[in-house]
């Protein structure tokens, strides 16, 4: 019994599949450009940590008391020997509250960007010390910063305006 595959020259069969996975590759391509890949990878990381940010205020440079005391009573640093409470925890609440939204905003806006990058990196780093079992989401976020500062924020970013009202070219 003759297979209906063997009558079809093999030019054709290896043909037509390559056509539709060009097709297909190209259509991901054109949908995942790398300045809108680099937009939404900013937005990504800076939602979690503005949403924390945005629960320790209570106003303009007014840490709320729950940020206070989670910072007093709850976080403790999780390093050998420990847990460990934060040194200066008022101190603690303050820049992470500060760093919770500066960063954020700084990397919605595509400004200074590799250094907002950095630092929630940072914070990354020391939220995973403080929930360990946390690290699932945490490795995310530090993907996530570390491709920020290794790529930079694309063109769709203050930024790239800046670098080319300078008139420097932006990479």
């Amino acid at each position: 019994m003759s297979n209906m595959l063997d009558t079809v020259p093999n030019d054709r069969l290896s043909s037509r599949p390559a056509r539709l996975v060009t097709m297909a590759s190209g259509l991901v391509r054109s949908a995942a450009q790398p300045d809108i890949v680099q937009a939404v990878l900013r937005i990504a990381l800076a939602v979690p940590f503005w949403r924390s940010g945005m629960l320790k205020w209570n106003g303009f440079l007014q840490l709320n008391d729950t940020a206070i005391d989670l910072f007093t009573q709850e976080f403790m640093l999780h390093l050998p020997g420990g847990p460990y409470p934060f040194p200066a925890p008022a101190t603690m609440a303050f820049l992470s509250g500060c760093g919770e939204i500066i960063f954020p905003t700084l990397l919605v806006l595509g400004l200074a960007t590799r250094f907002a990058g950095l630092g929630l990196l940072l914070m990354t780093l020391i939220v995973e010390l403080t929930v360990p079992d946390g690290w699932p989401v945490h490795i995310t976020w530090a993907a996530m910063a570390l491709a920020i500062m290794r790529y930079g924020p694309g063109r769709l970013s203050f930024d790239a305006l800046i670098a080319r009202i300078a008139g420097a070219v932006y990479r």
